[in-house]
This record gives structure tokens, C-alpha cells and sequence, in this order.
């Protein structure tokens, strides 16, 4: 984990150090309903994680481990269509001797101010060497 965005999941959001990623919904993401389908909103919880890891890691931490998901909680508050422009922040929570909490939220743009959420994730992942394939315990470094 990063240390200076160790934060525990009963501390204020606001005092989180986030990371955001803004992209546009596209017509590839809209399901049979209309809305953005909730696989989508998985891979998009991934794609922010990947690049919030790349912006943040060492050159040899990103070559010597990787995350792997455990657990995940998602709460679906709202639908979001084509078009849109969403901004997916993430930050790291609370870690244990093995795991680490990864939460993210995705947000409309034009919702800022009011803070309307689409998305919250709660999710438990765990380090693993890539080399060894085996479970690294949680070292304050990574």
C-alpha cells in the first residue's frame, strides 16, 4: 500500500487521497434496459484500480506483484446512459497483515456538486507475487 493514501474505511471519504479517471459512456455499454449494464461498471472499477496502481507504483512494484480481488461489494444507486461523462475516483482503505480495502466510486460530471453516485464499491483484495504465485502479507511499502 501507499502510505499516504492508507486511510481507514470509517474515516471521512473526504479525507482520502483519490485517485479519478473521466470517460464517456459509450453505445457498447448500454444493455437491453437502456442503461449502462452492471458488467460494465465492473470493468470500469477495474480499469480505474490498473491505472490508479501504474500512477502510483514503483517500476519494481509493478513488476514483482499484483492485486487480486477476494470479495467485492457494489451498490448500484443509479442508471447512467450514452453519452454521459463519468469520473470514477478510487482510493485505498483500510489494510490488514493480508488485505487491503480498494473503494471507488463513479460519479456523474455534471453532478459534482451535489455529489449524485452511480456507483460505491467496497472491495477486498489481497498482494500476490507474481514470480512465486503465492500471497505476500501486506508490507507497508507496497
Amino acid at each position: 500500500m501507499l502510505p499516504a493514501e492508507q486511510v481507514s474505511s470509517t474515516e471521512s471519504q473526504e479525507s482520502a487521497v483519490k485517485f479519478a479517471h473521466t470517460f464517456t459512456v459509450e453505445a457498447g455499454d448500454i444493455d437491453v434496459m437502456g442503461h449502462v449494464n452492471n458488467v460494465v461498471y465492473v470493468r470500469w472499477i477495474q480499469e480505474v484500480a490498473v491505472k490508479h496502481w501504474m500512477a502510483k507504483a514503483s517500476a519494481e512494484q509493478i513488476a514483482s506483484v499484483l492485486w487480486v480481488v477476494v470479495r467485492h461489494e457494489i451498490d448500484y444507486l443509479r442508471p447512467a446512459f450514452p453519452g454521459e461523462q463519468l469520473t470514477a475516483h478510487t482510493w485505498v482503505g483500510a489494510a490488514t497483515a493480508v488485505t487491503y480495502e480498494r473503494l471507488t466510486e463513479i460519479v456523474r460530471v455534471r453532478d459534482k456538486v451535489d455529489g449524485k453516485r452511480f456507483v460505491h464499491l467496497l472491495l477486498a483484495t489481497i498482494l500476490a507475487a507474481l514470480e512465486q504465485g503465492r500471497d505476500l502479507l501486506a508490507e507497508s511499502e507496497v
